[in-house]
């Protein structure tokens, strides 16, 4: 295999050579290296593995196996120019070709997942994201791995220390027979200073320990522990160069919530207006038509009209009504919890979101949108499901529309293992 101009860490190097257990798990901070060391050690040994046998990746969906293992494996600058041109891969394929070897391409988005391993007699395999797979998928995939000599490789960010990865296996390493790997932002040697410092600004709290130092702590506490309501709590809001969205948490008997965020001329998010009705304060409920007549005269009544309106996923018959009044840019939300409020956590702690006076549901919740303990117990990261409903609002529309907003906001980084 043609070397290049890489440069690997002494960590690194050490992990390449001795990655040779059954199984070999490369933990840490994100953008720590120990996704490329990984790779590297796969791609050495597909020359080297056992015949007879199906070589597989894994990872949760055609996506994020797309960036982050086909994307590093055919990257000339990484591999070298000759090893990138002998990997194959088209994004949302289920077989890939790399060194001459076919490869399953094997997802792990939900509990169905098990039954795309049937038939499988593994000879190796490479598992991206390993926290983000379901845990009877896991076990099957380690009981498929039945050709002699098969060895698994595997990445993973830090989770909740109860976290089935990190109590059943990462733990009983010795006792098992693993290798593990732990590496920190810092162990990285192509990352420049500057941007280590602009990665380690960007996180705070719970993120921080866990992205930047690589520790497997436990959720506690205030979930938007950086929110300062003198910091980002405003009274004027700048000029507009965008309306990416209103952002909608349905609810009839619950809050209905309907945030309008524009991208501010000075490169910062605002909530700049709430619509919130409370059937119980306000002893009436509405329908969705109601509701849709209620938001189109909200937002006429401040002249915007946004490029989406993101919609809880959860309210079919809304979204219904929204399409039968012909409300443009209608969209069911992006509701991956974790990755929601890490974002909006990132832009509060970098002072890239800010809130109007006017949005007192929201500014109300905020303080108090907190970790679920007895989940945590369980080795589970959720919010306690009690006065969240702008704040769930506030994570549909930023997560939703974050292609639009993130070039113009500085100091926001792609997150990646």
């Amino acid at each position: 295999m043609e070397t290049t101009e890489l440069r690997l860490s002494d960590k690194q190097e050490r992990s390449i050579a001795h990655s040779t257990a059954w199984l070999n798990v490369w933990e840490g901070s994100v953008r720590s290296g120990k996704t490329i060391a990984s790779l590297l050690r796969w791609l050495m040994y597909v020359v080297t593995a056992p015949r007879g046998g199906q070589l597989v990746v894994v990872g949760k969906t055609y996506d994020t196996v797309a960036r982050n293992v086909f994307g590093p494996l055919q990257d000339p600058s990484i591999v070298g120019p000759v090893v990138a041109k002998l990997v194959s891969y088209t994004r949302g394929a289920s077989v890939a070709w790399v060194l001459g070897r076919q490869v399953e391409v094997i997802t792990a988005n939900d509990a169905k997942a098990e039954a795309r391993l049937r038939g499988l007699t593994g000879a190796g395999a490479y598992v991206d994201e390993m926290t983000l797979l379901p845990k009877e998928f896991f076990k099957r995939l380690i009981d498929r791995m039945s050709v002699p000599g098969a060895l698994i490789f595997g990445t993973t960010n830090p989770d909740n220390p109860g976290h089935w990865l990190k109590k059943e296996w990462l733990n009983r390493a010795d006792e098992l027979g693993i290798r593990t790997w732990h590496f920190t932002l810092d162990d990285n040697p192509v990352l420049s200073a500057e941007y280590v410092a602009r990665m380690k600004a960007a996180f705070t709290g719970l993120w921080y320990r866990r992205y930047i130092l690589g520790h497997w702590v436990q959720s506690e506490g205030a979930i938007y522990e950086m929110f300062d309501a003198a910091r980002h709590v405003v009274d004027e809001l700048p000029a507009m160069t965008r309306w990416p969205c209103d952002a909608i948490d349905y609810g009839t008997v619950n809050p209905f919530a309907d945030l309008l965020i524009g991208l501010g001329s000075d490169q910062r998010l605002y909530v700049a207006s709430e619509y919130r009705h409370d059937s119980r304060t306000a002893r009436r409920q509405m329908t969705d038509a109601e509701y849709s007549a209620a938001r189109r005269d909200w937002l006429q009544a401040q002249g915007v009209r946004p490029d989406f309106t993101v919609v809880d996923p959860s309210a079919a018959s809304f979204i219904e009504q929204l399409h039968r009044d012909n409300t443009p840019g209608v969209v069911p939300a992006e509701n991956t919890v974790l990755d929601g409020i890490r974002t909006v956590a990132s832009l509060f702690a970098a002072d890239r979101l800010r809130i109007h006076r006017s949005c007192a549901g929201l500014i109300d919740e905020l303080p108090g949108y907190s970790w679920d303990d007895e989940a945590a117990e369980k080795g589970e990261d959720k919010p306690i499901k009690q006065d969240d409903h702008s704040c769930d609002a506030l994570r549909y529309g930023v997560r939703t529309t974050e292609a639009l907003w993130r070039p113009h906001i500085p100091m926001m980084l792609e997150v990646a293992a």
